[in-house]
């Protein structure tokens, strides 16, 4: 059996069948379609050919590529300071992936933060903003 291979080609030379798989696919993630019948026949695609390249078709997120980052925060355990710390965040341009708070101990209570940068986002301009809310006692990437 042949080993897998994973190959970054330009969309404007692949058959049409590929870019309506892609388009299928996002008809689905985004609530567009509520049945892969329902999005293939939308594309103009059979549903036999949506099921035969379904897993094999991605798009590549160029954008994506070592624009993420996490952060670990110390949050005093005081009414708004999540909010204003989600606030800084999206107001630097960043988009929230995740967010985990876990219970307060001694006061504190540790948030973990997954981000995707903007392109005008600096990471260590935003962890200086984020000092310098009123209960965020530490801030770390990691």
């Amino acid at each position: 059996m042949r080993e897998h291979k994973y190959l970054l080609i330009d969309s404007r030379v692949l058959p049409e069948v590929f870019l309506k798989v892609v388009e299928a696919k996002e008809l689905l993630a985004k609530g567009r379609a509520q049945s892969a019948t329902a999005a293939a026949r939308a594309c103009g695609l059979s549903r036999s050919a949506f099921y035969k390249y379904k897993d094999s078709v991605e798009v590549f997120d160029k954008g994506a590529v070592g624009s993420l980052a996490t952060l670990y925060l110390s949050l005093e355990d005081q009414p708004g300071v999540l909010s204003a710390v989600l606030g800084c965040i999206y107001d630097a341009g960043a988009n929230i992936l995740t967010v985990n708070q876990n219970l307060p101990a001694d006061g504190v209570a540790p948030v973990t933060v997954g981000l995707k940068l903007g392109e005008q986002t600096a990471l260590a301009q935003l962890q200086i903003s984020l000092l310098s809310i009123p209960g965020v006692a530490r801030v770390k990437e990691i």
